[in-house]
């Protein structure tokens, strides 16, 4: 029989800090421990509070990268306003469609549609 206590390097606690540390970057978390991205994939699954850990790190760069597309939306990077409207204003008309025409050959059409005419009581 082998003991468990000898193979493992590291505690849920280690890994788990690790993982906050590196905002959920497995690869981050790896190499500051010293230890492969297997052994953190191993205690992710094996150890539901580090699962939890990953979780939580994971929103919150999601919460830090929305404010950092927000800010250039509002700054007027044109990059970042069509992508949120695309993304987040759907409901409004601002789809993105492919039309596909078959004669014969393939031949792709991108057409954008126009946003609805906006109230300047809506704005």
């Amino acid at each position: 029989m082998v003991n468990d206590s000898k193979l493992t390097k590291y505690n849920a606690q280690q890994v788990a800090a690790a993982l906050k540390a590196a905002k959920g970057n497995i690869t981050l978390a790896a190499q500051a421990l010293g230890s492969t991205r297997q052994t953190i994939y191993n205690y992710i699954y094996r150890h539901p509070s580090v699962r939890s850990v990953l979780d939580e790190s994971r929103e919150s760069m999601i919460d830090n990268v929305e404010s950092v597309l927000y800010k250039k939306a509002i700054e007027g990077e044109a990059w970042a306003v069509c992508f949120f409207l695309k993304t987040q204003a759907k409901r409004r008309g601002y789809v993105e469609r492919v039309q596909q025409e078959l004669s014969g050959g393939v031949q792709l059409t991108v057409v954008y549609s126009n946003p609805p005419e906006v109230d300047a009581d809506d704005v």
